[in-house]
């Protein structure tokens, strides 16, 4: 197999950018990247504290509390009942499932991966990590024979577009013709705004309603990075179908990826408290209901944006001179062509800076609205 070069690490190219949005007299509003700012939960942090006795492997399947506390979650807070611990895999964050799931499946050259217009950039780095062929596609009917893996991302990096449940129905009929694994990257899940998901609940890949109660062929993938502060402690994990995620384990137990055996017990108390999800989501509710009015009367549209860490804007010009006009404002956001190229002239703005540093953002873009 040939292996293609990968691509230059886009964010390089922020560099100038970020130098210049650090002039600003009152210093860098970075909101390009969407890392949390906020403290980890004292429910989860007391959890991993009296977990630091860990002297022996943890197992790559996961303790069986976790397991057990991966399928309740996903019963009580996604409507997917009837999950065991076949049923799921705990991981070492998401990305590095991302990244490597097409290997650890045995994909390669001559396969195609299937992902969205609007892409994490990870989809595609997958597929040229194994050899494959990357497709963009968010038309069931487009996707073509030899399609092995198709990724959806319900709601969307960067755009945060939802899936329903007739949409996700559609992707999963499609997938089973061509006989491709489909996978859901569910993580922002949580964090619904706008339309039907400011009071339903975003729909999982595995609802009864979307699987008529056959998971065969199917997975969803979710993070604690977003809804609980807990990025820096990589906890993730995959749900579904049972033969994938068989294969995924005995791959993984040959690689040694396993998540250690603290960050077990800290995820099983993330995963019972409900109750600090809701606040966290209540502080981005906040932040976004400052800073989107003011990058609307800067001159920006939102495009959908329903739910999910981001604002996808476009003020109908190259979204670099976006990316100049914000840095000159001391704010850095990031260009829609990091996430494929249908969309030049989007940028996306992330919902995780502080409090103080969103205001002084939507100050200074009230500021130059005003100006010009």
């Amino acid at each position: 197999m040939a292996l293609q070069p990968l691509p230059d690490y886009p964010w390089d190219a922020m560099v100038p950018f970020a130098n210049r949005a650090r002039q600003h007299p009152d210093g860098i509003v970075d909101l390009s990247i969407g890392s949390p700012v906020d403290p980890t939960p004292d429910v989860i942090r007391a959890a991993l504290a009296g977990a630091t006795d860990a002297h022996a492997y943890p197992t790559t399947a996961g303790k069986p509390a976790l397991t057990e506390a991966i399928a309740a979650w996903f019963d009580r807070r996604r409507g997917v009942p009837g999950l065991t611990s076949k049923n799921v895999l705990p991981t070492i964050g998401s990305k590095e499932l991302v990244a490597l799931l097409p290997f650890m499946l045995g994909i390669g050259e001559g396969d195609v991966i299937v992902h969205p217009r609007a892409a994490y950039p990870t989809y595609a780095i997958g597929a040229a990590m194994c050899g494959a062929t990357a497709v963009a596609s968010d038309d069931p009917a487009e996707w073509p024979v030899g399609t092995k893996l198709i990724w959806l991302n319900s709601p969307g990096n960067p755009d945060g577009n939802v899936l329903d449940v007739d949409d996700l129905r559609r992707s999963v009929a499609r997938a089973r013709e061509l006989g491709a694994l489909i996978v859901n990257d569910e993580c922002y899940a949580e964090l619904g705004w706008s339309g039907p998901w400011s009071v339903d609940p975003i729909p999982s890949i595995l609802d009864p309603q979307v699987t008529d109660g056959n998971v065969v062929g199917i997975l969803a993938i979710y993070s604690l990075s977003k809804q609980s502060n807990m990025a820096g402690y990589r906890a993730a994990f995959a749900a579904g179908c049972a033969a994938t995620l068989a294969r995924l384990t005995t791959v993984r137990k040959h690689a040694g990826l396993m998540l250690p055996a603290p960050l077990q017990t800290a995820m099983i108390a993330a995963l019972a408290d409900d109750e600090h999800v809701a606040a966290q989501k209540a502080r981005y509710a906040a932040r976004r209901a400052l800073l989107l009015p003011a990058l609307e009367r800067s001159g920006f549209r939102l495009d959908r944006s329903e739910a999910g860490l981001y604002l996808w804007v476009t003020e109908g010009r190259d979204a670099w001179e976006s990316i100049g006009r914000l840095a000159d404002l001391g704010i850095l956001a990031g260009p829609g062509t990091f996430y494929g190229d249908f969309y030049p002239q989007h940028i996306r703005l992330s919902l995780t800076a502080t409090d103080e540093r969103i205001s002084a953002a939507a100050e200074r873009l009230a500021s130059a609205a005003v100006g010009g």
